[in-house]
Parts: C-alpha cells; sequence; structure tokens
C-alpha cells in the first residue's frame, strides 16, 4: 500500500517561502567579488550558476501563474522528486546561458539580477497577486501540479541550495525558516518512502518527520528492528546526494540499527 499523502498548509508554506527567500536575498547582498567566483558542490557552478539557478527555480512561480493552467492529472510531490533526477542536463544548460547574462558582472549587479525574480516571487507571496491553492500550474516542461505541492518544492530549492551556498562560502550553514525546513525535510522523507515502499524501516527525523520505507516485515508495536535517526539537514544533504551515505554513518550524523537499516541504494530521492 503507497503511503499516504501528506497535506500542507498553503498559508505557512507561502509564509516559510518569504522568509527563506528574504533570508538568502540578505546573504547575497553581502557577497563580494570573490565570493561569486568560488567552486560549489554541484559540478562546473561557482557561486554566480548557483544564485543564477535559484533565480531561474524561485523565479518559476510567478512565470507559471501566468499560464493557463495545463490539462491533465497533477504530479504529486513524490513523482516531481522522480522525474526531477532525470532533468539534470536540462538544468545545466539553463544556468549556464542564464548565468553568463545577468550573473556575469560585479556583486552590485548580481544583486540586481538576483533581486528582480525575488521581488517577483514576494508579489505573489504577500497577496498582491491572487493565489488559488488548488490551482494547477505547469512545470517540469507542461506537466500540471496542484500550486500548494508546487510551492513545496520552491521551499525545496531555496533550503537545499541555501545550504549549497553556505558550503561554497565555508560557513557553518545560514539559519533556516523552520517551517522551511519541516516542509523540505517531510517531502524528502516522503519521497523516499514512495521509492521504497514498505514498513521494514523506520526513518526518524526529529522533530519533522518520521516515516516507513523499505520492503520487509512491517514494524507493529514496540521497537523497530530497523531504524535510521538523523537531524533534518544531514537528511535533507543525504537525499539530495550532497552527503553519502557511509560518510554520513561514519561521521556519526546517521544512526542506523538493524540488518534493512542501509538506505543507501535508494538515495539520493532527489535529483
Amino acid at each position: 500500500m503507497p503511503p499516504k499523502s501528506r497535506t500542507y498548509q498553503p498559508q505557512k508554506l507561502r509564509a516559510a517561502l518569504a522568509a527563506q527567500n528574504e533570508a538568502l536575498r540578505a546573504v547575497v547582498h553581502r557577497l563580494t567579488a570573490p565570493d561569486l567566483d568560488r567552486p560549489t558542490r554541484l559540478g562546473s557552478w561557482r557561486v554566480r550558476e548557483l544564485l543564477a539557478h535559484l533565480g531561474l527555480a524561485l523565479g518559476h512561480l510567478p512565470a507559471t501563474l501566468d499560464k493557463a493552467e495545463p490539462d491533465g492529472p497533477p504530479l504529486s510531490l513524490a513523482r516531481y522528486a522522480e522525474l526531477s533526477r532525470t532533468l539534470a542536463e536540462a538544468v545545466d544548460t539553463a544556468v549556464t546561458e542564464h548565468a553568463a547574462t545577468g550573473f556575469a558582472g560585479p556583486p552590485e549587479e548580481v544583486a540586481a539580477a538576483f533581486d528582480r525574480p525575488l521581488d517577483a516571487v514576494r508579489a505573489v507571496l504577500d497577496g498582491t497577486v491572487a493565489l488559488e491553492p488548488e490551482r494547477r500550474v505547469d512545470v517540469l516542461g507542461g506537466r500540471p501540479m496542484v500550486l500548494t505541492d508546487y510551492l513545496v518544492t520552491r521551499l525545496v530549492e531555496a533550503v537545499v541550495h541555501a545550504d549549497d551556498l553556505a558550503d561554497a562560502l565555508g560557513v557553518d550553514g545560514f539559519p533556516h525558516d523552520r517551517q522551511a525546513l519541516a516542509a523540505v525535510t517531510r517531502m524528502l522523507a516522503d519521497a523516499l518512502a514512495a521509492r521504497a515502499p514498505g514498513g521494514a524501516v523506520e526513518l526518524r527525523i526529529p522533530p519533522y518527520a518520521v516515516v516507513q520505507a523499505v520492503e520487509g516485515p512491517r514494524h507493529t508495536r514496540g521497537t523497530p528492528p530497523n531504524v535510521v535517526e538523523t537531524d533534518p539537514l544531514t537528511w535533507i544533504r543525504l537525499a539530495t546526494g550532497r552527503t553519502a551515505w557511509t560518510a554520513a554513518v561514519d561521521a556519526a550524523a546517521v544512526s542506523a540499527s538493524g540488518e534493512r537499516s542501509d538506505l543507501s541504494a535508494y538515495l539520493p530521492v532527489l535529483g
């Protein structure tokens, strides 16, 4: 039986995305020229390319609201995560082209280029633009998705890439909006449960998520025989391929007990 779909509250998602975006904006406005050319953990991308990608990803929200609603059954968040793993080459091409235009200049020009899509997003989130939570929007090249779920995917972009930016700048993370971190943690935990359905392993990510996954005997009472526990940021890094399973276990960032508790075969769940 597939895991039950989780529901999210649109107003909380809007507030979380607004807060996370403004936190990112504050960091971008403090970047220096050397900062912009620092390498990131995302292949050949420098900070410039990372910011170009964020601008495109976050700016797609107001852009898609200008389009007609697409037809067809909407993508689930789990299916979105699955499809996203196939888009790396297309994303890299789009980002490289975008970075060569608006993000190639000095820090003040890069900050201005980053502000433009964030200003458009803020107009959507603060109520200047009407939002209908059940409206279908165009994602991943014409596939429909319910707007509330799409807001979750924008939180994933904002939270995951804020962590990428912190890593590139050599700082121990940036503060994340609590609701943003919670939504992203839950979405990625649910994506694992959908990719590896079952009840043999209990994944615990306190204080935000507990899911069961992996085919095998289902736990019903008492202490589960296979338990994985970690913190939200470590889980996000595992689920998006930023951290390897073995490295996280060896560093004691993940506690894994039981013969079925190795989740490396199912990671990452998001490309």
